[in-house]
């Protein structure tokens, strides 16, 4: 396979413009260009070069037959069946402040009120559609993988995010989709040494849907860093 050609975009302007991009034009996504993209991920750092996840790419009719799976176990009230804690187990009121900041953020950009709880959990399952993008993606981690790992496989998804960004195209992760990792697993046939760990979508960002004026703040450097031996 070629090797990906390079872009014009820097590192710093695709880190500020990428944004989680939750409304998709139904153009398809050619396969080499994503397997260029997954190349690019894979040159992220990893401890031991152990290249830690798998990515499952669908398109098409995988694609529908996964999201009407999920569709249909969430409408018939199947339990949540969680693999791994995504949050903390007791959140604390800092974190948790930041949390509901982003949900009113993403609300706000919809139009959504706070009190709307239908319109809010519709938007939620919109997770399992993968945003009606024309490629969702499974990410999956072997069971055995030592918790570094994650943090080598999140390197990797985020290369993936500043390739596809570099690129014109648009992604977002889907935690959510951990929620129903057992859903997952037996749909997409996957070995049981596998982990369901996130899913993502991509493709060409849709500029007129509200959903993607969503934004969110980051904080300020001096309340997660700290500089010593420096001399101001």
């Amino acid at each position: 396979m070629a090797e990906p050609s390079s872009t014009s975009m820097s590192v710093e302007e695709a880190l500020r413009s990428r944004h989680s991009v939750r409304g998709f034009l139904p153009d398809p996504i050619p396969r080499q260009s994503i397997a260029e993209l997954l190349i690019l991920a894979r040159l992220a750092p990893s401890g031991a070069n152990l290249q830690p996840g798998t990515f499952h790419v669908l398109t098409g009719e995988a694609l529908n037959s996964l999201t009407q799976t999920l569709d249909e176990a969430i409408a018939a009230g199947r339990p949540e069946v969680s693999e791994y804690s995504y949050f903390p187990e007791a959140m604390p009121g800092e974190l948790k402040a930041r949390q509901r900041a982003a949900g009113f953020a993403l609300y706000e950009a919809l139009g959504i009120g706070r009190r709307d709880t239908q319109a809010r959990r519709e938007q939620f399952r919109r997770n399992y559609q993968f945003f009606d993008a024309p490629v969702g993606i499974v990410v999956s981690i072997q069971r055995d993988m030592g918790k570094g790992c994650f943090m080598d496989l999140g390197m990797a998804l985020m290369a993936f995010f500043m390739a596809a960004e570099s690129r014109g195209l648009g992604a977002s992760g889907i935690g959510a989709l951990a929620k129903h990792a057992d859903v997952v697993h037996k749909a997409l046939e996957l070995d049981p040494s596998e982990m369901v760990v996130c899913g993502m979508a991509l493709g060409k960002p849709d500029p007129q849907q509200a959903v993607n004026n969503c934004r969110t703040e980051r904080d300020s450097l001096d309340n997660y860093s700290r500089f010593l031996g420096f001399e101001d």
